[in-house]
């Protein structure tokens, strides 16, 4: 390994941050799935979560749309919503969910500083009604124009962005999040990877 790739790999992983995460419930195209996960790479997010508790289990991500990013990334995949949830509430202190409803508050209202699971729903119906009363809340990005939603690869990113924003200004990105197992192990695997 070159000193260059040795570097990058060890700048990436001192910015990863154990403390956010995404869930995709359902989401039917694996495009929009590989979209997603390369924002999450983008904002340091090192875990996500695939529940296909309706649809089968995905088999691979588009790989035009992530630019390999699944590779760098921990994916979760559950076919079980109560499983996923035990492990999401063994990490994350608030699940949010993206739902319109009379008492979601703007994204931007919320401490994205704090352990927290985002869950993004499928394409067509957005959150399962389960999901809601599993999760603590809901949150909208707030919009002014006649289509009231976004595709759920760009609500993500928005939505990162902002988490990636307050988690700056809170010097999150300073200061080493994984522990030093996770990080000799994340530095061994990505070693064999190949950009």
């Amino acid at each position: 390994m070159t000193n260059e790739r040795r570097e990058k790999i060890e700048s990436v992983l001192s910015k990863r941050q154990n403390d956010l995460t995404v869930v995709l419930e359902n989401v039917m195209d694996p495009h929009n799935i590989s979209a997603v996960m390369r924002s999450c790479d983008a904002v340091g997010i090192q875990e996500i979560y695939v529940l296909n508790s309706k649809i089968p289990r995905h088999k691979k991500w588009g790989p035009r749309s992530s630019s390999s990013a699944a590779k760098w990334l921990t994916v979760q995949q559950f076919e079980n919503t109560e499983e996923c949830f035990i492990q999401l509430r063994t990490k994350y202190s608030t699940i949010l969910t993206t739902h319109l409803s009379t008492d979601a508050v703007s994204l931007y209202q919320l401490d994205l500083t704090k352990p927290v699971a985002l869950v993004f729903g499928n394409e067509h119906s957005g959150v399962s009604e389960e999901i809601i009363q599993l999760s603590d809340g809901n949150f909208i990005i707030p919009q002014v124009g006649m289509i009231r939603s976004l595709n759920i690869s760009v609500a993500c990113a928005v939505s990162l962005y902002e988490a990636f924003r307050q988690k700056q200004n809170a010097g999150h990105y300073k200061k080493q999040k994984l522990d030093a197992e996770d990080y000799s192990t994340l530095f061994s695997q990505w070693e064999l990877n190949h950009e």
